[in-house]
């Protein structure tokens, strides 16, 4: 975080003895001034130049300072403006406040009193900013669990973190990608600047280039004001693009060129707008493949893929499952779910299901069943029926809802493992008998359960 000293002061006014005047005090003050005759110059400088705060002058020969402000806080909400003038009045001051400034000052200027209202906004500004950070970081979790794969994953967290090396973060849906990337933040040189975060998946194609590069007015139908996108917003930090196989070809090409060159320009612009960006990215696709089939750039995945994360699946480390549970019920009992919880056995008998949808089908199978429950102890048997493992009681309803999170892939994976898983079972693992009582060939459901990476039970030998 800045110091005072370091604080730049943009004074636009069009009044040159005004603004040599406030540069020198400024100065004296441990400042660094930035000066605008008038409101566009201003716009202009801000454009390229990083300002703390503005002192902006209403009547100025052209644009007047109340329409600036208007502009300013579309552009930079956060940025703390206090108004000048010399011809104020109680309804000119009243609507400046309520239009966002800070504060409202007549000339003749009091240094005294400008340099006392200039310190007030820095000391609010960066308040507003230390508790923005604080509600964003207090959302998050740490990584839980004690797995072999999760320890791994926190050693290339920590080694990572520090670096300004760019990270593409791959694994399934579900499995916790944006919760790495906020713990690369977390521990990274930018952690007390918020993550400036984009899905490329849900944004429509023809409003990304508006959202990542941003957009001038009128630029487009609906483009009533200007708009910073999100290479802008996060200069000197951290642009999380999450989903980023999803990104069209179009926009792909446009993108590698910002990121190898750190400069663009907005959607309906010329200027060239320079930035500093460390940049994370994540993907639940294979890029590979997608490459192959022609729908991602190769030179995008390699200038993208300088660090690669893989976040392991749920199935790879059922040993975290007790960790997760326990602490989805302690976030849920603080949002007035009660006091219930599962017992060991229940907890065991997640162990057994594999989650395709990973951490985030765990989390609301938790939430769903803590909210159904007419019991305060959730018992194994319950939790079996409600994941149709085998064991379940005979005619129990499947509840379709342990499905609904999935995608159509995903639940036809999970159906057919707890078949086969069910099937297997009764033939107490014998993958021949299994093979005859449900039609196929036995190399065929050989082949089948280790796709599904499905282990025999029973005492039967696997290759009988």
């Amino acid at each position: 975080m800045k110091t005072e000293q370091q604080r730049r002061i943009l004074v636009v006014d069009d009044e040159a003895g005004i603004r040599e005047s406030m540069a020198g005090i400024l100065a004296d003050e441990g400042f660094v001034a930035l000066t605008a005759e008038n409101g566009e110059q201003g716009l202009e400088l801000l454009e390229n130049e990083p300002v703390d705060l503005v002192l902006l002058d209403i009547w100025m020969p052209g644009v007047d300072g109340m329409e600036i402000l208007g502009r300013l806080r579309d552009l930079y909400p956060h940025l703390p403006v206090i108004m000048i003038s010399g011809h104020g009045t109680i309804e000119t001051a009243v609507q400046a406040t309520r239009m966002g400034a800070y504060d409202f000052i007549e000339k003749p200027l009091s240094y005294d009193k400008v340099i006392l209202a200039i310190n007030n906004a820095l000391r609010l500004s960066r308040l507003e900013e230390e508790n923005f950070i604080y509600r964003q970081q207090a959302k998050r979790h740490a990584l839980t669990g004690e797995s072999a794969p999760i320890r791994q994953l926190r050693q290339q967290i920590e080694r990572v973190a520090p670096t300004e090396a760019w990270v593409l973060i791959r694994g399934e849906h579900g499995t916790g990608k944006e919760l790495v990337a906020q713990t690369i933040h977390r521990l990274s040189p930018a952690a007390n600047q918020p993550m400036v975060e984009l899905n490329c998946a849900a944004i429509p194609e023809e409003l990304i280039e508006s959202e990542l590069f941003g957009h001038e007015k009128g630029s487009f139908t609906g483009a009533a004001t200007a708009k910073r996108g999100k290479f802008d917003q996060a200069d000197g930090g951290l642009l999380f693009l999450d989903e980023i196989g999803d990104m069209s070809l179009a926009t792909q090409a446009k993108i590698l060129r910002i990121l190898q060159e750190q400069k663009f320009e907005r959607v309906g612009g010329a200027k060239t707008i320079k930035v500093n960006v460390r940049v994370l990215a994540a993907t639940n696709k294979n890029l590979e493949e997608e490459i192959d089939k022609g729908n991602f750039r190769a030179d995008l995945f390699y200038r993208l893929n300088v660090v690669p994360i893989f976040v392991p699946p749920l199935r790879r480390r059922r040993e975290d499952i007790p960790l997760l549970v326990a602490d989805f019920v302690a976030e849920f009992r603080n949002k007035s779910l009660g006091g219930k919880d599962f017992t060991p056995e229940a907890v065991a008998v997640m162990q057994e299901y594999d989650w395709p949808g990973n951490v985030r089908e765990l989390r609301n199978f938790v939430e769903r069943t803590l909210i159904m429950s007419p019991e305060e102890r959730i018992e194994a048997a319950m939790v079996r029926q409600l994941l149709a493992l085998p064991g379940a009681a005979a005619g129990a309803a499947v509840d379709p809802g342990s499905y609904l999170e999935l995608s159509y892939k995903d639940a036809k994976r999970s159906f057919e493992r707890e078949y086969l898983r069910m099937c297997l079972a009764a033939n107490n693992g014998n993958i021949s008998q299994t093979a005859e009582q449900i039609g196929l060939e036995r190399s065929h459901l050989h082949k089948k359960l280790k796709t599904l990476e499905l282990e025999p039970e029973g005492n039967a030998p696997q290759g009988q």
